[in-house]
């Protein structure tokens, strides 16, 4: 069985005291690094980038199709136009240029009716490049939320580590002091269990919370002081002094 000191055993709880601060820090670092609303704008944002996709591709495909309309109606002004021309001049047979004058009536309608749409097309490109701008607002809302947030957690985080860093220093410090061996079985235990150490109060390990047995207290009780003991439950190693009996 691993011994050592009464004296040098209490300080074992000193130690403890530091792995559960680290503990705690490193259960603080995770809650940060998990915090949902960076997952819930994330999702968010998906969704939004999404919608903004969609609103850019209506907006190019309604340009595109307002360029063909615009296309469309130029070229039948550039007939009418030629047309026009040929009949102002006079030359040509009366029944070409009595032809020609239907030509340029059909011609006229063909144009106003591709105006008409043309304008359609316009009005449409307009909503929904007022869409688009708006969509757009709402994506930089979510990443000036995401970023506020983000600057938040990191500035958290920071803190986390500088007292965490602290810590670490003072532990490593406080350890090379302790007996190597009752070190050794400490550190086993507290990776193994998750505690490495705790006080026997009353008859109660303050590992496990539980009341100790009869049986394990006379156990204990029995073992030699400088004997290093353990919580049946916990598995820790338990502190012993005369004043907690």
């Amino acid at each position: 069985m691993a011994k050592a000191a009464p004296a040098e055993q209490l300080k074992l709880l000193e130690l403890q005291g530091l792995d559960a601060r680290l503990k705690g820090l490193a259960n603080r670092r995770r809650t940060l690094e998990n915090d949902p609303r960076i997952k819930d704008l994330e999702a968010a944002l998906t969704v939004a980038n999404g919608e903004l996709g969609a609103a850019k591709v209506a907006v190019h495909d309604a340009e595109a199709e307002l360029k063909r309309a615009e296309a469309d109606v130029e070229q039948v002004a550039s007939r009418i136009q030629r047309d026009e021309a040929r009949l102002n001049s006079g030359t040509g047979l009366s029944k070409d240029l009595v032809a020609l004058q239907k030509d340029i009536v059909s011609l006229n309608k063909r144009r106003s009716d591709l105006e008409d749409a043309e304008l359609e097309v316009m009005e449409r490109l307009e909503s929904l490049r007022e869409r688009q701008a708006a969509q757009q607002q709402i994506v930089d809302d979510i990443q000036g939320s995401f970023g506020t947030i983000r600057a938040e957690l990191d500035a958290a985080l920071a803190e986390v580590e500088t007292e965490a860093a602290g810590i670490r220093s003072q532990r490593t410090d406080f350890a090379a002091g302790l007996d190597a061996t009752m070190l050794a079985v400490y550190e086993k235990t507290l990776a193994k269990r998750g505690v490495g150490a705790a006080r026997l109060f009353h008859g109660t390990s303050e590992a496990s919370g539980m009341k100790l047995s009869p049986g394990d207290l006379a156990e204990i009780k029995a073992a030699a002081a400088d004997e290093i003991v353990f919580c049946p439950d916990s598995g820790a190693i338990l502190v012993r002094s005369d004043e907690w009996s």
